[in-house]
């Protein structure tokens, strides 16, 4: 039963991509103009941050300066003797922007377990600090009731939904406090947030307000919503009305029109959700307002510009939601899985989503909003991986550094937010969004919580990024991506990923900035197995702990950086299908 489950929902949740197609590349969004400060090339500099871009809004709040801590012991490595064939200059004058704590989030979900009591897990989270978690679980969001008990829907809950084809299925309705250990509990939740030291994003019950049988449904749901926030009571600040809502596969996106007494219309439209959405966030305000907690409410947009095909819910969706909701969402949520669904994607296909996807979907949302003749809001990623399929894609170390480039490309885009979907999954052949196993893959050596190569390409990405992003530039190849960073403390940190599959050696330049003595550095590498898509990582030449997929479990934290003098060029090979994650002391 619990495989059916996980089975069923898994499938539920990654439908949608059936309406979708990765959007077609679009120019990057200008970066805010900043002032550079008129210093001597070579000085060092601590230039003006940016003012914070409106699709960041609120959710930099939060922002902390942070501080990089020399390594007490190190691996000594010697400058590479290969003749640089690539420049990434870095102009440490120009902040694109300040970086907000939002970026490394993850997804939770209802069918893997109480996630709190699993010691390794939480012990790995509070090493990558994910800083923001996502619940209950996507899809599920719909058919969710936070504040019941197991098997105990509210009277005014139908015991069918009504299909997209017009066919009907049990309603299959998930509960907050169903303790069974197959489940995730809402208090198991609330624990697992504070033994990770994050903060949450939760999603209520929209769908509720579409097939709830009362006089007033809408009214009902909203009621509910408000009833979590104040049950709440303060914990968390980022709220999100339903889940793409627009979708046929969404609960509530057709109801059964003979059981709707407030004469709703058969089929969801962007319209009607933007009518609804403000008596819920009326409600939810209200609520936290009684609670003395002030709260963020998000309204679901679509991501990309729909096709012909496309449903006329999805079509008319974002300028329906924009027509009836105005000004009332805090912000703004949009979903994206970047390749088409079930491509048996190329790495190079994959990696130019990354590229392509943010900007694009982000100048699709802020277009939209601008046309309405609205107040820009943030914009934030709350589920984003990888719908590619058939060569265990999702579980490689293309993977990890899909990861890389597509954090960097929010960052610098101006996100507010990005959640990876998600924590863990179920293997489904290597199909696994899962950030960790759960120990069903097909070798008896893959322990459940086995860290994905993801999780090492974003644990050392976080480690080693500062609290600014900085302007850099690549010449003598494309196949080399940079993104730079600023640590309070001085330091300055670059990113380097090979797209390729030949080495690349790099030099690294400053402008405004003198280098200390060493700059210091983790290599990630691929492994030899399964083709481009190995399932290993290696760190620093340490491989995975099991021997068959991941990285070094046991002694990620530990691994010693490399550690090289900067007393002439910062130059440095990074390997085919490889990342550096390098810090460059001050003087």
């Amino acid at each position: 039963m619990n495989r059916l489950l996980k089975n069923t929902l898994f499938c539920s949740i990654i439908a949608f991509a059936a309406c979708k197609k990765t959007p077609a590349p679009a120019p990057a969004p200008v970066t805010p103009p900043v002032v550079v400060p008129p210093v001597t090339p070579g000085a060092d500099t601590i230039p003006a941050d940016p003012s914070i871009a409106a699709s960041i809004g609120f959710f930099m709040d939060n922002w902390l300066p942070k501080s990089f801590t020399v390594p007490s012991a190190t691996t000594d490595q010697p400058l590479t003797s290969s003749a640089a064939t690539v420049t990434v200059t870095i102009n440490t004058g120009q902040v694109i922007t300040k970086i907000a704590p939002t970026y490394f989030g993850n997804n939770s979900n209802l069918w893997i377990g109480q996630l709190n009591n699993e010691g390794t897990l939480v012990n790995h989270l509070n090493n990558f600090q994910p800083r923001i978690i996502r619940g209950p679980a996507g899809s599920v969001g719909d058919v969710f009731f936070f504040n019941r008990a197991a098997n105990s829907p509210p009277a005014d809950a139908p015991a069918q939904f009504v299909k997209a084809d017009g066919t009907k299925e049990p309603s299959g309705f998930w509960y907050g406090k169903n303790t069974d250990s197959w489940t995730f509990s809402m208090d198991g939740y609330y624990d697992l947030l504070l033994k990770t030291n994050s903060t949450g994003l939760l999603t209520v019950n929209y769908g509720y307000a579409r097939y709830g049988t009362s006089s007033d449904p809408v009214a009902a749901a909203a009621h509910l919503a408000a009833d979590w926030v104040r049950y709440d009571n303060g914990r968390t600040k980022y709220w999100e009305v339903g889940n793409e809502c627009f979708g046929d596969w969404e609960a509530g996106y057709r109801i059964n029109i003979d059981d709707n007494k407030d004469g709703q219309p058969e089929f969801i439209t962007g319209a009607l959700y933007g009518k609804h959405f403000k008596v819920f966030a009326d409600s939810m305000h209200k609520a936290a307002a009684e609670v003395g907690a002030p709260i963020h409410v998000g309204a679901v947009l679509y991501d990309s510009p729909p096709a012909s095909w496309n449903t006329d819910a999805i079509k008319n969706w974002n300028t329906g939601v924009f027509a009836e909701a105005g000004n009332k969402p805090d912000y703004f949520i949009v979903h994206s899985y970047f390749t088409n669904y079930n491509e048996n994607s190329s790495a190079e296909t994959i990696f130019n989503t990354a590229a392509a996807v943010p900007s694009a979907v982000k100048k699709y949302v802020t277009d939209g909003i601008g046309a309405a003749g609205l107040t820009q809001k943030p914009v934030a990623m709350t589920e984003w991986n990888l719908f590619s399929s058939g060569s265990k894609q999702n579980v490689s170390n293309v993977a990890g550094m899909h990861a890389v480039l597509t954090m960097g490309e929010f960052i610098k885009t101006g996100y507010a937010a990005s959640l990876r979907w998600d924590i863990a999954n179920g293997w489904s052949n290597g199909d696994d969004h899962g950030l960790f196993s759960l120990g069903d893959e097909p070798e008896a050596g893959v322990a459940k919580w086995n860290p994905r190569p993801a999780f090492y390409h974003m644990y050392y990405f976080q480690k080693n990024t500062g609290d600014r992003m900085l302007s850099s530039t690549v010449a003598g190849s494309t196949d080399i991506v940079s993104y730079a960073s600023s640590f309070t403390s001085g330091e300055k940190a670059v990113v380097l990923v090979n797209k390729s599959t030949s080495a690349k050696t790099v030099a690294t330049k400053f402008q405004y900035f003198t280098p200390g003595n060493k700059f210091y550095y983790y290599v990630l590498t691929g492994g030899s197995d399964n083709g481009e898509f190995s399932r290993v990582v290696n760190v620093n030449g340490a491989g995975a702990s099991n021997g068959i997929a991941g990285g070094p479990a046991d002694t990620y934290q530990s691994i010693k950086m490399y550690a090289t003098p900067a007393s002439g060029e910062i130059k440095i090979a990074v390997p085919a299908r490889g990342v550096v994650f390098m810090v460059v002391d001050k003087r």
